[in-house]
């Protein structure tokens, strides 16, 4: 007769002993796993944290490949409600005296006395020649064409040279209204001045007398329009008149560029090296590489009274970044001048755990005596940063030493993943294989104890037999 649960028939848990005996089969192989998967996981995680820190860093120094951005200047104008100014690197220091005497202005010129009872109107035939600057567009006005027509053919025009047009409608002077048209340049100053010449169908030699009468197409021509002049700008630099056809002047001073915003005067402009500017991208750069080297440090730290070390202290991957930023970094750049031609030389100097500090005097006077010497030793061609960023590539690009690596302890998790399902199914036929057994083992001791308890009966029941309760 079957047992139907196992340990009935020899008394033993069987369930809880053979849980055991797989447990103490597979808790070290699979311990030995875990450690192995944790430890991948942590690294891992380190070389993304590395990859990361250096990436930073790589922006901060391509944020210096720029070489005009370290040549700032400093542009300041005693009044921005009467001129502004900006400087490229070229502007030399110095300081000016500056008035506005006027702003330009566009030439307008609108219909006379000749008005249009409504912008309807049929204007009369013939062609409208625009010119402006040396340059000419022509419209065909036909019979049938209106005021309204005029002003879009002008507008619409391909070729228009930078003329607008609108119609005005205004008081006739009677308690009605009229409409007039308005040709405006979209352009600034003298040159611009648009000129309008008809040449009115019926004529017969074309600017005869009789095309600059008060009727038809000829109301538009210049003799019949009110003009308002084109006004050029002019400011004066200490007491120098110049003019432009705008409020811009980009070549009074080398260097800069002025602009005009109201009529005034006494005002002044001080140009000066954007020092603090620079500075400030010195002490950027520091604090980007302080950054990177405080995550290197962190990765390969040990801390002797926890006995705590850091995922990749030792790492090879890991001293190869840093000894190679490092030997970057405190090398010369070639063809510069050779007072500012290393970091050190600036103020910038490696303390003991590999972070930069500034000795802010001394790079205020090396930013003081050699301004653009320094955008040189960072961004030109051979600078350090170009070379860092050259350097930083190879390591954070796709097929760099840090994905690589990264795709090797991903190959080695993956691994263990298998080896894991691997044991999985070697424990569950052990299992199997010691509950079919100490099944068999508790079938057995369960018939052998029903053969004694038959036996004793059969014994006791024997004439003479000794009753072993009496």
């Amino acid at each position: 007769m079957s047992i139907s649960s196992p340990g009935i028939g020899s008394g033993i848990d069987i369930n809880s002993l053979i849980t055991g005996l797989v447990s103490a089969e597979g808790s070290a192989k699979s311990s030995l796993i875990n450690i192995k998967d944790a430890k991948y996981q942590a690294e891992i995680s380190a070389f993304g944290s590395l990859k990361a820190a250096l990436a930073d860093f790589q922006v901060a120094a391509q944020s210096l490949q720029d070489i005009s951005s370290f040549q700032q200047r400093s542009v300041s104008s005693s009044d921005t409600t009467v001129f502004t100014a900006t400087a490229d690197e070229t502007a030399v220091s110095g300081d000016y005296d500056v008035e506005v005497v006027q702003l330009a202005k566009a030439h307008k010129s609108i219909s006379g006395a000749a008005a249009f009872s409504s912008a309807t109107d049929t204007v009369g035939s013939g062609t409208l020649k625009l010119t402006q600057n040396g340059s000419s567009f022509t419209i065909t006005v036909s019979a049938t064409d209106t005021l309204e027509d005029v002003r879009d053919a002008i507008n619409n025009a391909e070729d228009n040279t930078g003329v607008s047009a609108v119609i005005l409608n205004v008081d006739d002077g009677v308690g009605g209204t009229e409409s007039k048209l308005l040709i405006s340049s979209t352009k600034t100053g003298l040159d611009n001045t648009v000129t309008l010449e008809v040449d009115e169908d019926g004529d017969l030699i074309y600017g005869e007398t009789d095309e600059l009468d008060n009727t038809g197409l000829s109301r538009l021509s210049d003799a019949q329009m009110v003009a308002t002049a084109a006004v050029d700008g002019k400011i004066k630099i200490d007491g120098q008149l110049i003019s432009s056809s705008n409020d811009t002047f980009a070549s009074a001073i080398d260097g800069l560029s002025i602009t005009a915003v109201s009529v005034g005067a006494g005002e002044s402009l001080s140009v000066s090296l954007n020092e603090s500017g620079l500075e400030a991208k010195v002490n950027s750069f520091v604090k980007s590489y302080n950054e990177l080297m405080e995550t290197v440090n962190s990765l390969s730290s040990y801390d002797s009274e926890t006995k705590t070390a850091g995922t990749l202290l030792g790492d090879s991957v890991l001293r190869s970044v840093q000894s190679s930023i490092r030997n970057l970094i405190s090398s010369e750049v070639d063809g510069v001048d050779s007072r500012v031609n290393t970091l050190a030389s600036i103020g910038v100097t490696t303390q003991r755990d590999g972070t930069f500090v500034v000795d802010s005097d001394k790079l205020s006077t090396a930013i003081e005596e050699n301004f653009d010497q320094i955008g040189e030793f960072f961004a030109s061609d051979n600078g350090l940063a170009n070379k860092l960023d050259t350097l930083i590539e190879n390591y954070v690009n796709s097929a760099g030493i840090l994905d690589s690596r990264t795709d090797g302890l991903g190959r080695r998790i993956t691994d263990l993943a298998e080896q894991r399902t691997a044991l999985a199914i070697r424990l569950t036929s052990l299992e199997s294989r010691l509950l079919a057994q100490f099944t068999a083992m508790d079938t057995l001791v369960n018939n052998l104890q029903s053969q004694s308890s038959f036996l004793s009966q059969q014994l006791a029941s024997l004439p003479g037999a000794i009753d072993p309760n009496k």
